[in-house]
């Protein structure tokens, strides 16, 4: 492995952490709004727990993927090898 290859693998990780990070935030920024909504709006009634609970799991597996199953994807690789010899194969011929 070059070090450019070693540069763009390690730049491609960071890009999913700061992805994951920036989902989670978001999150949690729109959670608080929804829980002041509801709560200013319908006291009585805790409507915002849905959404935490779908989007919650959604931002869930998203940290599961980048860090638990981040170097294990073989769909994604066999996607990305394919296109490099399908850019190969074009610039070749």
């Amino acid at each position: 492995m070059t070090d450019t290859d070693e540069y763009a693998r390690a730049r491609k990780r960071a890009e999913a952490k700061y992805g994951f990070f920036v989902h989670a935030a978001v999150y949690a920024a729109v959670m608080v709004l929804l829980v002041l909504i509801n709560v200013l709006t319908l006291p009585g009634t805790f409507w915002f727990i849905w959404p935490l609970i779908g989007w919650g799991f959604a931002v869930a597996l998203h940290g599961v993927r980048v860090y638990l199953l981040a170097d294990k994807n073989v769909v994604l690789d066999t996607l990305t090898e394919r296109e490099l010899r399908h850019n190969a194969a074009h610039k070749t011929g």
